[in-house]
């Protein structure tokens, strides 16, 4: 999966938009101004950060040498991938969906 597919497939999902609030280095996508996904375009192999549940994302990290806790971010909920050819598509997609599940506020739910 290389920066383009990453990016098409963020912007596939609803309500999702991209910015560089951290520079032109880094590629940030949100939903609903939340973070989900931000990726390293300097970086060789490409790697993103996403958010994970703290126990998948440890279980990630003892399954994948190329998962690790996530770079600048908290580490009990976010996971740096550095992506190679031991992370199927199917893992990656996996991932991002993930995160941005748990970063989309959820129907109903209001702010207080």
């Amino acid at each position: 999966m290389h920066i383009e597919e990453v990016r098409t497939y963020c912007l596939s999902k609803d309500d999702a938009e991209e910015c560089f609030p951290f520079g032109e280095k880094t590629l940030v996508f949100k939903v609903c101004g939340k973070i989900f996904l931000l990726a390293a375009l300097d970086s060789h192999p490409l790697q993103f950060n996403v958010k994970c549940d703290p126990d998948v994302a440890a279980e990630l990290r003892e399954q994948y040498s190329s998962i690790i806790p996530g770079y600048h971010m908290n580490k009990k909920y976010w996971n740096t991938v550095i992506i190679d050819e031991s992370l199927s598509r199917e893992l990656l997609i996996k991932m991002i969906d993930d995160s941005y599940c748990l970063v989309k506020p959820k129907p109903g739910k209001r702010k207080a």
